[in-house]
This record gives structure tokens, C-alpha cells and sequence, in this order.
């Protein structure tokens, strides 16, 4: 596991400043405008998905093919995460207040999770990305991230330490259920739009399981919702897991400049639209960091406007193939223990 001690390049404040004529450039090229319009047929693609599914649901019956619905939906599910990813960055609309409407409604009545307890969390690791103490990505639990957090891991989860490369990707199977029950422990915060946010998840709960008991046996809806949901975790684990997993890691209480921070610790995939549409546009990460408000759909033109700027000045920029990016994120659990 590497980790940065100290600021590995110098002159941190004329990096900041350097910010200030890369973001000049980025707007000038109109790549930070927002559209409400321009996301209208990503939103419909989802929506038209969505209802194939639930056609798919109620024509197939009870029958075995619901499984393959059930693995299908949790996939669907996952783009909308992705598309409420873009309003918790404030990306679809040039109003706070509709995003965040939207963002809502999507993350807590479409996927079942609290859209304001993920933003503060999302936040807060775009703010401090892979810094131990400040990211709350890299914080000790099941997994442990660091040499120190392995050498704290006692029973099971000691266990899991000296084998969670191999553990990793069964372990994401779980995913969905984590950020579940993280986000009803959110609810027990009263404030007026935890108590909203608490109407529309228990709503995505209640009719999703009315729909599911009106078409399926109990035995099978189970059997359904196990599958969605862990499809759903999967797939957003190893959507989000390329990004900075097996990068520096930066102990706590280094400074280091916002460029040095985003870009040192963030990771590009390779692979072009079809990578893009199937992460959402996360395969751009240092773009993304760079500028968390461009709209998803601009990132690829920003790409090579951010790379030539990294590397006039000598700072590594870093963009490997997807199943090389996994390989680094195992190497570096591996070496966690």
C-alpha cells in the first residue's frame, strides 16, 4: 500500500493558482453548463428500463425466468444511483433546490436509500479522498485499508483481513444491503427532510414488495429481492472500486494542494462510451474530482484538456484498463493485512 507522507512535489500553492487557468479553460468550453434538457434522454432510457422490467415481471408470472428480472432490475436500479449521483453533485439542473428535489425522489423512492446521508458522505470523501481520518471510504470496517487498520481487525473480521482479496468481490454482494441499513440508521436524525425521506423509503419498500406478492409466492419474492439486491451491490462496488482503490493512500494531517489531492489519488478507466454508459461516467475520475459539478455527459471532452494539463507539469496522471484497475485495487488489499 503506498501512502503519502508529506507533499511529494513542490510548490503546492502555485498548483492552486494553476487551478484557477484549467477552470478558466474547462468553462470556457462550455464543459461546465448545465442542462436539464441534455439529461432528458438519459432519464428516459432509465425510465423506459424500468418499465420493461416491471412488463417483464407481470407477463413472465411465477415463474424461474423472474430471477434472471430480479438480476436485471437490480442493474436498473444501479443507473438510477448513478443518475442521483449526478444531482447530489448538483450536474442536471443550475438549481440546488431541483436537483435536490430529484435527487430525493430517485435515490429514496426509486433505490430505496437516503439521498441526504449520501451526499454528506459522498462530500465528504471528494473533499479528502483516500486521507485517513477524513474519507470515510477508507474507514475500518469489514475491510481494512491500511496496515494499521488490519493490525486493529479482531475475531472474524481479523480473519477477513488475511483474505479479503479473495473475499472482496462475494463481499459486494452485500453492498446494497450495507447502504440500506445505513440509511434507515440516517432517519433517526429528526429533521424535517429525513422525516420526507423516511415516507419514501418506507413507500419504495411497501410497494415494491405489494407488487412483488401480487405476481410472486413469498418463497420466490425473497428469492427475487435477495438476487436485486445483490446484483445492485455488486454492481455498484465494482463501479465505484476502480476509482481509487489500490491508489496512495495520504496519512492524516498531510497537506497537499486540492490538484495534488484529487488527481494523486484517483484512477481513469479506459474504454470510452461503452465504459462511460456503464459506470456513469465514473470511469472519469479525476476529471469528475477536478470538477464534481460538470455535468457526467462532458467529462470525455474535459479528459484531454485536464491530461495535457498534468502533464506540463510533471504531475502522473493515471488511466489503466478495467480489469487491470481490479487487479491493483486486489494487489493492494492483499498487501493489507
Amino acid at each position: 500500500m503506498t501512502t503519502i507522507q508529506s507533499a511529494p512535489f513542490p510548490g503546492s500553492s502555485r498548483r492552486d493558482s494553476d487551478y484557477g487557468s484549467l477552470l478558466a479553460e474547462v468553462r470556457a468550453a462550455g464543459l461546465l453548463n448545465r442542462s436539464v434538457v441534455k439529461y432528458l434522454p438519459r432519464v428516459t432510457l432509465i425510465a423506459v428500463l424500468a418499465a420493461a422490467g416491471g412488463s417483464a415481471l407481470f407477463w413472465l408470472g411465477h415463474s424461474r425466468w423472474q430471477l434472471a428480472v430480479a438480476a436485471y432490475s437490480g442493474l436498473v436500479l444501479a443507473q438510477m444511483a448513478f443518475l442521483g449521483h449526478d444531482a447530489g453533485h448538483q450536474q442536471i439542473s443550475s438549481s440546488r433546490r431541483r436537483n435536490d428535489t430529484f435527487g430525493t425522489l430517485l435515490a429514496a423512492l426509486g433505490v430505496g436509500l437516503s439521498y441526504e446521508w449520501w451526499v454528506d458522505k459522498h462530500n465528504r470523501h471528494h473533499r479528502h479522498p483516500n486521507q485517513v481520518g477524513s474519507d470515510p471510504d477508507i474507514e475500518r470496517g469489514v475491510l481494512a485499508w491500511t496496515d494499521e487498520q488490519a493490525g486493529r481487525q479482531r475475531g472474524v473480521l481479523r480473519l477477513v483481513a488475511r483474505h479479503q482479496a479473495g473475499l472482496f468481490f462475494p463481499l459486494l454482494l452485500l453492498e446494497g444491503w450495507n447502504l440500506h441499513l445505513a440509511s434507515i440508521f440516517a432517519l433517526r436524525r429528526k429533521d424535517r427532510h429525513r422525516m420526507v425521506e423516511g415516507v419514501l423509503l418506507t413507500a419504495h419498500v411497501a410497494v415494491g414488495l405489494t407488487v412483488l406478492l401480487l405476481v410472486l409466492s413469498p418463497l420466490r419474492a425473497l428469492e427475487f429481492v435477495a438476487i436485486q439486491q445483490s446484483v445492485l451491490g455488486l454492481y455498484i462496488g465494482v463501479s465505484f472500486a476502480p476509482n481509487h482503490k489500490g491508489m496512495p493512500i495520504i496519512d492524516a494531517g498531510t497537506r497537499l494542494s486540492f490538484i495534488q489531492r484529487q488527481v494523486l489519488t484517483s484512477r481513469n478507466i479506459a474504454g470510452g462510451r461503452c465504459i462511460a454508459m456503464l459506470f456513469g461516467g465514473l470511469n472519469y475520475q479525476i476529471e469528475h474530482h477536478l470538477f464534481p459539478s460538470m455535468p457526467s455527459r462532458n467529462l470525455a471532452r474535459c479528459q484531454p484538456i485536464v491530461q495535457e494539463f498534468c502533464a506540463a507539469r510533471s504531475l502522473p496522471y493515471t488511466r489503466t484498463g478495467l480489469l487491470q484497475s481490479y487487479s491493483l485495487s486486489l494487489r493492494s488489499l492483499a498487501r493489507s493485512h
